[in-house]
């Protein structure tokens, strides 16, 4: 998302807390961050948003505080990251890196502003009631990245039209596991391949995946989109060359790995 659409979106958060709420806060607002990767994965993005804070007159540590909060690809631990939040009595809740830490604050409060960011369709998953009118406490913006799959294999099918078989990655612990299934299987019905439905949620099974390609004689890899495949884009980037297998991402960073291991 944009930096200056995020302010707007969280600064609205702010203004929209009642009074009497308000009035229980500290004189420093404290900014809730939520998000299911690591720090490490999300760095320049963090620094991005620490930024994009200072522009819009929030410097951390005088003026405002920020509470981070990272599930390190441990999704399950999201809803108790959520509640600690929420008994910080933060004034607004940003939740990023899919549709998880965004679910996990809205199932924690329903009075605390949330703003999220993520590429899934935040009506399919239940983040809001519809695009127009999201209601209740939360808002925000979806890139839809999660319906790239089928574009993906599309390209893989370019590259490589002779190939029979194909394989995707998808991350099993998702809200939209099941979709992004569904739709790699339909494009490659379309595609006349055949597709394999790999799953991984650790860095271990990542690589458990891409030692298993020739035995599944997969002649492309399709990528899934989700935060901890993000955070890991070296090492898949690094496997993919390893394994000299034809791969296909959804972020373009994975991209500019490749050319640094190339040259």
């Amino acid at each position: 998302m944009r930096r200056r659409e995020f302010i707007l979106l969280a600064s609205a958060g702010l203004a929209a807390r009642p009074l009497s709420a308000r009035a229980q806060q500290p004189a420093m607002p404290v900014i809730g961050f939520l998000h299911g990767a690591t720090l490490e994965g999300y760095a320049s993005m963090m620094a991005a948003f620490r930024k994009s804070l200072s522009e819009a007159g929030y410097s951390e540590g005088q003026n405002a505080t920020i509470e981070s909060r990272w599930a390190e690809g441990r999704l399950e631990r999201l809803p108790e990251l959520a509640a600690d939040l929420v008994r910080r009595q933060v004034s607004v809740i940003f939740a990023g890196g899919g549709a998880e830490p965004a679910l996990a604050a809205k199932a924690a409060t329903s009075k605390i502003p949330i703003v999220f960011a993520n590429g899934v369709d935040p009506v399919e998953v239940g983040l809001v009631t519809s695009l127009s009118r999201p209601g209740g406490n939360i808002t925000g913006v979806s890139f839809l990245i999660n319906t790239l799959g089928p574009k993906e294999l599309e390209a893989l099918h370019d590259l490589r039209p002779q190939a029979t078989v194909m394989a995707a990655l998808i991350n099993p612990n998702l809200a939209t596991t099941a979709s992004q299934s569904q739709d790699v299987e339909l494009a490659a019905r379309a595609l006349g391949v055949q597709i394999r439905v790999l799953h991984a949620s650790t860095e271990r099974e990542i690589e458990t995946v891409f030692a298993s390609l020739p035995q599944v004689q997969a002649d492309g890899l399709v990528i899934g989109a989700n935060a901890f495949f993000f955070s890991r884009r070296d090492q898949l980037v690094g496997l993919a060359t390893r394994y000299s297998v034809p791969t296909v991402y959804p972020w373009r960073e994975a991209g500019w790995r490749a050319d640094e291991l190339r040259s």
